[in-house]
């Protein structure tokens, strides 16, 4: 599952320190899907232990009815060390522990269970720290491009999905940004109608058809050359000699463009799953450049986020203030 580390203009756990986040996220998927196997594949055994254990909770209660006093008790002194430590309390949000509410029959129906709550987590790092949050759009829950990416691309994988770049304090939005371990790629998509045909050229406007109509699309090249001439030059200016590439996706459509420029991907229904199994199949570990040209990107993106209400100035130390101002 690939990393979402910035969102829109939101505030991201990434932007913190994207050298330490990508490969903490790596190890805590693999930690929890082993702990969530392992729920499920002892789930008889489970179901058993539940029983006994709350029939011996029930005989302890009905002997000693004070042990339910002692436990609300500690329960009471738990709250307060909370009150005392927030930026303990705080951080535990943001730990993934994924939840069975029923036993699925099959391990694929248990992935997706997974899956679906580590998409749910991932907004919620890409939306929020433990000081500062941005008030995320509803509708990205439910974007299915966004769902697609992150549920079936590898964990090595980093996107950058329509950010605001602020250069000379001139915001500029893009759509999709993908660093893998051996190169980034600027993506823009077409997809619309099912089957559609997209007549390419060199004017500000191609030709969509289908079966019952045509139509003008704005020339998806427009978008693309942007994204691309803002990205290259901060790479060349930070040394940093990682492959930029350029790609045009319609997995559901087809783009006739027989002239197109040569360094740009027309990523289509005939080809887009051989370019798809191409990158699921990539095996490498997070290397430094990618992390590297991920800072870089991220230090020009822009972040818009207001701070947690649990966190004032009469409860802050003086050097988490500094850190905190932007």
């Amino acid at each position: 599952m690939g990393q979402l580390i910035k969102l829109q203009d939101y505030v991201s756990r990434y932007e913190i320190d994207p050298f330490r986040y990508p490969a903490q996220y790596v190890r805590l998927k693999k930690q929890q899907w082993n702990k969530l196997m392992l729920q499920w594949e002892n789930r008889f055994h489970d179901d058993q232990s539940i029983v006994l254990e709350s029939t011996k909770n029930e005989n302890v209660n009905k002997k000693n009815p004070g042990r339910i006093k002692r436990l609300f008790q500690r329960s009471s002194i738990g709250q307060e060390d909370a009150v005392k430590e927030p930026a303990l309390q705080q951080e535990s949000i943001f730990q993934f522990s994924p939840k069975l509410t029923y036993y699925p029959e099959s391990i694929e129906e248990l992935k997706q269970i997974f899956l679906d709550q580590l998409y749910t987590f991932q907004m919620k790092w890409a939306s929020s720290t433990v000081f500062e949050k941005s008030f995320i759009k509803q509708s990205y829950y439910r974007n299915e491009k966004l769902k697609y990416f992150l549920q079936y691309f590898p964990d090595t994988f980093l996107f950058l999905y329509e950010p605001i770049f602020l250069l000379k304090k001139a915001p500029i939005e893009m759509e999709v940004i993908l660093i893998t371990p051996t190169e980034v790629w600027c993506l823009v998509f077409l997809e619309e109608d099912k089957d559609s045909v997209f007549l390419g050229s060199n004017e500000r406007f191609w030709t969509k058809r289908t079966n019952r109509s045509e139509s003008k699309i704005l020339n998806p090249f427009i978008s693309l050359n942007r994204m691309s001439k803002i990205i290259q030059p901060l790479l060349s200016h930070n040394h940093l000699d990682i492959p930029l590439k350029k790609g045009i996706i319609s997995r559901n459509g087809y783009i006739d463009y027989p002239t197109s420029p040569a360094d740009v991907e027309l990523l289509e229904k005939r080809n887009y799953p051989k370019w798809f199994e191409q990158q699921r199949s990539l095996q490498s570990p997070l290397k430094h450049i990618q992390l590297k040209t991920a800072k870089i990107l991220l230090d020009y993106c822009q972040t818009i986020c207001t701070r947690r209400s649990e966190w004032n100035e009469q409860s802050l130390p003086s050097e988490q203030m500094g850190e905190m101002d932007r």
